[in-house]
């Protein structure tokens, strides 16, 4: 290593620009060298918050630099660019784990949904807590619902979390979450993201906004991924609000191994390249109509495979 040449983290991107802090934790605005050659996936953002670069110093003055090198990354989310076909939309890298933020109402966030990101941390091994919020503005019958739905998924071995802050229900266990990992906070806008930081780090001062009455769509306030220190060892990825999740990076013959429902009988059917769809001597199939696979998951996996189908 040059001295001339230092190691940083990104902390907050912003398109073509990058906020890097320094091993010291001086903040410098930084950009990209040059046209230096990309390893890794076609992306519109070569550089996520949570990577690792080399950097150098351009202006003393304005206190910038030039990002001169991206370091081999742990891992990483990503989704379908929501501006360039064919392309990813890097979220984030080098995460521990990522928390899922869902509500039932207000706005809904659907289980297709839910399973297409639970789906895209499978394929890169990051483990998923999912904190069903705004559990105050359910009924008994939408709360049984809820419950349903949590024992599914912590089954399959998602931790679970059920949140309410003007109950202050699960605000502790949530904030302990945190503790000592990098976390990456998704979901939908509206469902509370901004609200639940503001409890965990409240010097952060981030901006929430109420859920828009039109079509319950939530209004988003965050535009470009921001990593936040939380504590020592502690640091808080809050990802834009997703309106969709497309998968990238996943063949449809590997589609089932992220299912763990499904990983867990791969080898047992009949045909070695079985598809789960019609094929004899389907155990998954078999599985499904015992009930020892939710239909909603299923109903997942096809849906999944047929955005396979259609690369648009």
């Amino acid at each position: 290593m040059t001295e001339s040449k230092k190691k940083g983290l990104i902390v907050r991107s912003t398109g073509s620009w990058y906020e890097v802090r320094s091993e010291e934790g001086k903040v410098y605005n930084g950009r990209l060298k040059g046209k230096f050659k990309l390893k890794g996936p076609q992306t519109s953002n070569p550089i996520a918050v949570g990577d690792w670069v080399m950097y150098e110093m351009e202006d003393e003055v304005h206190q910038t630099v030039l990002i001169v090198e991206i370091l081999p990354r742990q891992n990483y989310l990503i989704r379908k660019s929501v501006h360039k076909t064919g392309q990813g939309q890097l979220l984030a890298a080098n995460i521990d784990q990522a928390i899922f933020i869902m509500t039932y109402k207000m706005p809904k966030t659907s289980l297709g949904f839910l399973d297409r990101f639970l789906v895209t941390a499978e394929a890169f091994r990051i483990p998923v807590q999912i904190v069903f919020n705004k559990m105050d503005l359910l009924n008994e019958e939408e709360q049984d619902q809820v419950f349903e739905w949590a024992g599914l998924y912590q089954s399959l071995g998602y931790g679970i979390l059920f949140t309410s802050i003007p109950k202050e229900q699960g605000i502790e266990e949530f904030t302990e979450m945190f503790q000592g990992k990098v976390s990456l906070m998704s979901g939908h806008s509206g469902v509370g993201k901004s609200s639940l930081m503001n409890i965990v780090a409240p010097d952060l001062h981030i901006k929430t906004k109420e859920v828009s009455d039109f079509a319950e769509k939530g209004v988003h306030t965050t535009t470009y991924s921001t990593m936040w220190e939380l504590g020592k060892d502690t640091y808080l990825i809050d990802s834009p609000g997703i309106k969709e999740l497309g998968i990238l990076e996943i063949e449809k013959e590997e589609l089932a191994h992220y299912f763990p429902e499904m990983r867990e009988l791969l080898g047992q059917c009949k045909f070695n390249n079985c598809m789960h769809l019609s094929e004899p001597g389907c155990v998954v199939r078999e599985a499904l109509e015992q009930g020892d696979i939710a239909e909603s998951r299923y109903f997942s996996y096809l849906s999944m495979l047929e955005n396979n189908d259609n690369r648009r």
